[in-house]
């Protein structure tokens, strides 16, 4: 079974779009020869084209991912989230930290059955550890709320990064963090940090968008001293194909016991599926 914990879509209207205007960040940081030459993402970004991919890449479940940028997207974003969920596909809520009605967001978001919440301080322009991030990842757990952030520097975004794992770790200083699922293994390309900061904290990790950037050993390292059962299977699709997450993560000699927990067994505890 594949669970995938981490992918992203948008509306059929506003898809291609959004996709444009992201690789055009990507571009920006990168330059165009990173872009020049490459497949910059591998679904269109709709629904459908999220769920012709898992029928291809054998992915039993999808967990999508929306993200709030403006306060005034909140309702809306909301909404699409809620519609989308399926037997196949659940997408988790989102919200502004910054926004007054944090707190009303958050208890409608768990009144209306969301098993989480996803942030992204990079686009938020919000630390991480600042009082107001704190206070809504505070109140998700209190709500039985599950929370995924951004973690470490984004391939499309200028500094400074807003959630290093030293800020994660200042976080974990303020509650248990047993419900928060640091993205990227804990900080893209920041892998360092996380094994200074992160390691057998309480926080989940989960695996998109690394295969290309970090070192297979130092992966496999921050796996198991991390433990597998606190490792979460994300491929970040449209951004990377399911198929080549799992053959990175198989390529990493790790036991059939961790491949199980990473790609399935997490997760279902996680959501309650068990």
């Amino acid at each position: 079974m594949l669970i995938d914990f981490h992918t992203h879509i948008f509306p059929d209207a506003i898809a291609a779009r959004t996709l444009e205007i992201l690789v055009n960040g990507i571009r920006r940081q990168q330059g165009d020869a990173f872009v020049a030459g490459r497949t910059m993402h591998h679904t269109d970004g709709t629904l459908q084209g999220l769920l012709d991919s898992m029928e291809d890449n054998h992915v039993d479940m999808s967990i999508c991912l929306p993200i709030v940028t403006k306060m005034t997207q909140t309702e809306s974003i909301n909404r699409f989230a809620y519609g989308i969920r399926n037997q196949v596909t659940q997408s988790f809520g989102s919200l502004h930290p910054l926004q007054p009605d944090w707190e009303q967001v958050l208890e409608q978001l768990a009144e209306k059955g969301f098993r989480g919440i996803k942030l992204h301080h990079q686009f938020q322009l919000c630390d991480i550890d600042s009082k107001e991030s704190i206070r809504v990842l505070k109140k998700a757990g209190a709500l039985g709320l599950l929370v995924i952030f951004h973690a470490g520097a984004d391939i499309g975004l200028p500094p400074p990064v807003y959630a290093t794992p030293e800020k994660i770790r200042n976080v974990l200083t303020e509650m248990d963090g047993s419900h928060l699922i640091a993205a990227h293994l804990g900080g893209w390309r920041m892998w360092d940090d996380v094994e200074r900061y992160l390691l057998g904290t309480s926080i989940y990790l989960d695996t998109a968008y690394i295969r290309e950037y970090i070192d297979p050993v130092q992966c496999k390292r921050i796996i198991d001293a991390h433990g597998a059962d606190r490792v979460l299977f994300g491929s970040d699709s449209p951004w990377e194909n399911p198929s080549e997450t799992l053959a990175f993560l198989q390529s990493l000699a790790l036991t059939q016991e961790q491949m199980d927990a990473i790609t399935h067994r997490n997760a279902q505890r996680l959501l309650g599926l068990e």
